[in-house]
């Protein structure tokens, strides 16, 4: 049976509507990362996304190449992730899209190295016909925090962010957002083919207690 992370690890993608707090093991991503509003087509953030699933899909399909990866299993590509902030802002400006700074991700199984990933990025590159040398093999240890499943557009993020605020004061915890613990969305819904209002977003926050 295919291995599927959605399905293996759901306490950290299908968390409930409502908020809890999880520790996040440290996980190996393909990144490639970028500024600026992510919703202009043909821009660096679109790009970065072909990069991404260019270099993810190569490793995954690297098992009918001749190029062997060591302890190597078939499985699902897990979704597109997103680690988003904004200079000299606490939290974020949902309104200023423009001053965004991201780093778009995609997790990697734990049995890619480095090795194997620089060989993806190469092949990538030659087969796909895009310069994939801007993707990065990127290890992130997030530790302690706080996610809640998002129902709806991006725009209306704030309201659930509001959420989980509350929900940490009364839990005795606060937000532990700062220049190294960012921000952090997981698409659990192809945008191509679901309305917005339908929309699956987890969102999760780094948090330290009071």
């Amino acid at each position: 049976m295919t291995f599927d992370f959605k399905k293996q690890y759901k306490e950290f993608y299908m968390p409930k509507n409502k908020p809890e707090i999880v520790k996040i093991p440290p996980m190996n991503y393909v990144a490639v990362r970028g500024k600026g509003n992510p919703n202009v087509v043909g821009g660096d953030y679109q790009q970065a996304i072909s990069i991404l699933y260019a270099v993810a899909y190569t490793l995954k399909m690297s098992y009918k190449t001749d190029y062997k990866i060591e302890g190597f299993f078939e499985y699902v590509v897990p979704p597109l992730e997103g680690f988003w902030w904004q200079d000299n802002i606490k939290g974020i400006d949902y309104t200023n899209k423009d001053a965004f700074n991201w780093i778009s991700v995609i997790r990697l199984p734990d049995f890619i190295s480095e090795r194997d990933f620089a060989w993806a990025v190469q092949t990538a590159t030659k087969k796909k016909k895009i310069d994939c040398s801007s993707a990065e093999f990127l290890t992130i240890d997030e530790g302690l925090c706080v996610q809640i499943m998002h129902l709806g557009s991006f725009d209306s993020e704030p309201k659930t962010v509001a959420l989980l605020e509350n929900y940490l004061k009364e839990q005795g915890f606060v937000n532990d957002l700062n220049e190294q613990r960012l921000h952090h969305e997981i698409y659990m819904s192809d945008a191509r083919k679901v309305a917005p209002e339908k929309w699956k977003t987890v969102i999760r926050h780094p948090i330290k207690e009071v």
